[in-house]
């Protein structure tokens, strides 16, 4: 498993136009497929009289746990040009939509094929890609005495501490550790 990966910063949208119909692409960071759903929703309330709204995403560091959806257009010739690029550039958590306005011309299933692909390559052009750190999240026990020493260690490894509590002698924190440093607490 990887100590880090590759995704976006922020939004981006691209757009990419052919005989009349119009692909609006937006780039988005995510984390989790509930976000996802509501950000689909988002955009389907607010692009509703787009004929498709079609995207894919991934998620997780390793790079696994993916989805394309064609919304209605021929199978294969929008989700997976958007995956593709998505593929192309090794990102995760990450979720592309492109909004399609028809313009009355068909474009045959490589002319979408072409659009949508190009359309998410815009929005990714526009994208300012990171590279993360893979973050751990440990729950730690240890004796009250030895507080001073795990505090030192956590703060060297630049730990983010999501909880602390005591329990019957016993410090109990929560933190993200990065992956790089599993090995030090």
């Amino acid at each position: 498993m990887a100590h880090t990966y590759l995704t976006i910063q922020q939004t981006a949208s691209g757009v990419y136009k052919d005989k009349g119909s119009k692909f609006l692409a937006f780039a988005e960071p995510v984390n989790s497929e509930e976000e996802i759903k509501q950000r689909l929703a988002f955009y389907r309330k607010q692009y509703y009289d787009a004929r498709h709204i079609c995207y894919a995403w991934m998620l997780g560091e390793e790079r696994l746990l993916y989805r394309a959806n064609d919304d209605g257009e021929p199978s294969g010739t929008a989700g997976k040009p958007i995956l593709g690029q998505i593929n192309s550039k090794q990102l995760t958590n990450i979720l592309i939509v492109v909004v399609r306005y028809f313009g009355g011309i068909l474009l045959g299933t490589g002319g979408l094929v072409v659009a949508y692909r190009e359309a998410a390559l815009d929005a990714l052009n526009n994208a300012s890609i990171v590279q993360r750190d893979v973050l751990l999240r440990r729950t730690l026990r240890f004796p009250y005495e030895k507080m001073n020493d795990m505090m030192r260690t956590l703060k060297d490894i630049s730990a983010v501490i999501l909880s602390q509590d005591y329990e019957d002698g016993q410090c109990v924190i929560t933190c993200d550790i990065k992956k790089t440093y599993e090995n030090r607490i």
